[in-house]
Parts: structure tokens; sequence; C-alpha cells
């Protein structure tokens, strides 16, 4: 069975790897030999890269390369291999441009790539929850109605049909009208129906392992003009300002500097006596911050927690615990353990700030003035008590 399958597999492979022809509607989702029309949208610049048309990927850090675009109906059809035993990565549709809120993914709806080493981690006394052959499922807010065999919102694949690290898969992706179908190495094997969001971005997925794609090439269909509320966010022209891997682009400082870590996706702060913050070597004027904050479950609320700092004040704006900024955090707002999404927008003396537990929560609005500084830099604040900041964004105003 298996060598039937490998050679039924080849030929898909085969047949995948000539050229795309235009005439049949299909067109290269990437050029040869650059990520032109694509955007790093959380990772390392090294993260990504292509020659020669294979699409590789280092893994680390957790993160996306999505599309410039957003696309609604259409066709995929991509190979991709892991390059290492049990590697993990996906294809996103529809998703977001930036990651949600307390995680390094977008929301959308995720067509997984996984190696079968990675069955070897699973507890086979547990529920099945994931398999390796193509699991289909939404994420951090999405929703879909999964075909066949399922968990909660995610369909399982009818057959077991992707190959092993180093082989190449197939895998070919309709989306049309909300309805989305995986077909591995040739047939379909899951999906799912009124999926929410149903039009937004293309992503690739960078997740721990490296791993490679080849071949991808698209073919649009007619729009089925889903309503406001089923389209993912457009990109507003923000910029990541963490690599995930180290703290280019940030100046550590000399007093405590060893309290900050580096820690993939997030950026840890040890406890220990009040040092200062990391900032940024760049400089700002109006502009508006993306940070998610998490406090570990022990964390004194009644002192000053967590903070960030904009244009250069030394204090922060916004704070977490209790303290003294002009927009606070206090205990009977926040809970440790929990991720929080601050937004705050700084323009001339004037602060709005929102807050956010998921991305569908009604965030919590409040105002401030601050005194006037025409640019600085921009800080996660270390206020002495342990913290983990991620998915620190910026967009000028």
């Amino acid at each position: 069975m298996r060598t039937a399958l490998a050679a039924a597999s080849c030929l898909v492979l085969l047949a995948s790897c000539q050229p795309a022809d235009e005439s049949d509607g299909f067109v290269p989702l990437f050029n040869a030999n650059d990520l032109q029309g694509w955007v790093n949208a959380n990772c390392a610049p090294e993260t990504w890269s292509i020659k020669n048309g294979i699409i590789s990927c280092t893994g680390k850090p957790i993160g996306a390369l999505r599309t410039e675009r957003q696309y609604e109906n259409f066709i995929i059809e991509i190979e991709w291999r892991h390059l290492s035993e049990g590697g993990n990565s996906g294809v996103f549709v529809w998703g977001g441009p930036l990651n949600a809120p307390g995680v390094p993914f977008l929301r959308g709806i995720e067509v997984q790539v996984l190696d079968h080493g990675y069955m070897k981690k699973a507890d086979p006394k547990k529920p099945k929850w994931f398999t390796t052959h193509g699991d289909v499922f939404p994420i951090h807010g999405a929703t879909m109605e999964p075909h066949g065999e399922h968990n909660g919102m995610r369909s399982f694949p009818s057959e077991e049909r992707s190959m092993p690290s180093p082989e190449w898969n197939h895998y070919r992706i309709e989306a049309n009208n909300g309805r989305i179908t995986l077909a591995v190495n040739g047939k379909v094997v899951s999906g799912g129906d009124n999926c929410n969001p149903r039009k937004g971005y293309l992503a690739l997925e960078s997740e721990g392992a490296p791993v490679e794609f080849r071949n991808a090439r698209i073919k649009e269909l007619p729009s089925s003009n889903p309503p406001a509320e089923m389209i993912s966010p457009l990109d507003e022209g923000w910029k990541c300002l963490y690599t995930g891997t180290d703290f280019r682009g940030w100046k550590v400082p000399a007093a405590g500097g060893d309290k900050w870590e580096s820690a993939d996706w997030q950026i840890k702060l040890k406890p220990g006596q009040t040092g200062s913050a990391l900032w940024t070597e760049q400089e700002y004027g109006d502009c508006e911050v993306i940070c998610d904050v998490q406090l570990p479950k022990d964390t004194d609320l009644g002192k000053p927690a967590a903070g960030l700092c904009l244009r250069g004040h030394s204090h922060p704006v916004v704070m977490l615990g209790q303290g003294e900024a002009p927009v606070v955090l206090g205990p009977d707002q926040i809970s440790p353990g929990k991720w929080y999404r601050i937004k705050a927008s700084l323009q001339g003396d004037k602060l709005k700030v929102l807050v956010t537990e998921t991305q569908e929560a009604n965030p919590r609005s409040f105002e401030a003035t601050v005194d006037r500084n025409p640019r600085g830099n921009i800080g996660l604040a270390d206020l002495a008590q342990p913290v983990v900041y991620g998915n620190v964004n910026v967009r000028e105003l």
C-alpha cells in the first residue's frame, strides 16, 4: 500500500512540477528569487527566503509570511516538505494582517502542514485531537463547520495520504463562498463550510522547524460579495518591531540588561531590582503602538507591574498594576495569567488607549493628556516584577 501510494504521489508531484500554464487561469504566487508581493508579518529578516523557486523557512521564530493583498475565492496548489522529522507548519487562508492577541499566529483558517514524526509526541491514551495528514481548522476567533470526522471545529482527513520528511507533498486548496476543501497528493480529504472570515490574506507559517515550499500558484474565482463582518481587517501599515530571535533594533540597558530575554515571539523580563526600559533604537513622532502583555499569576497588582513607554517618556504612559501613569489598568481591570493587547495612539499631547483580551472582545477605551515630546523612542518598562511582552508593532500617524 505504501509503495502504491508513494508512486501515485510521485506522479502527482511530477505533474505539478511543470511550469504553471497561465492559460488555465493559474498564476504563480511567488517570483523565482525574491519575496515581492509578500509581507514578513512577525519574523526575523532571515526566517524566510527564496531561491530558484524554493521558499525556505528556518522555523524560527514562530510567525508568518503573508500576502500583500487579500484574496476571497480561489484554488491554490502548493508543494511542501519538512527538512526534519516532526516538523510543523501551515498554510493560512483568509487571515488577518497581524497576529491575534497573545499568540504569534494570524486569525483565520489553517491548513496544517505537519510531518508524521510529530505523532510521536502524542499521548495514545488521550482522545484524538490532531493528525499529520491534512487537518483543516479555524484559529483564534475564526469559525468553520468541519467536514467529516472532527474534534470541535477541526476537520480530520478521511485518508492518510501525506508523505514523511524529506519527501514532497502536494496540496490543492479550494476556497469558495466560505467553503474550503483540501486535497492531499491528489484526493480531497478534509475541509469545512460557513467559514468566517471568508476573505483575507494568505500566509505560510513558521513554527519551529525548517520547511520548504515550491510551485505555489493560484487561480482566483468570482467574488461572492461577502458582508463586511466576514472580511479580515485590512493592513494599516503596521511594522513589527521585534525579530523573535534577538534584540536587533532595540537598546538593551547596560544596567539590568541580563533581565531581558529574547524567547521566540515573546520578550520576557525576569524579576529583580527596577532597571531601565528596553528602548527601540529608532525614534518616532505621532504613532500608534500595539503591545501584548501577560503578567504571571502571582503578580502583585498592588504595585507597578508592567508598562508601555512612548516617545521617549521615561515613565510609562500605560501601566498595569497600581501606580502613577496617564492610563492605569489596576487590579479591578486585569487578571494575572491572561494576555492583554494594548493599542496606544499618541498624537501631540493626546493619548488614546484601547485594551482587549481577545480579538472579538469589546475593547476598553481610555483617553488622557501627556506632556509634549515631539519625538522619542518606544520602550517596554522594567518595574521590578516579571512580565512577558510580545507582538510589538508600530505605525506612524
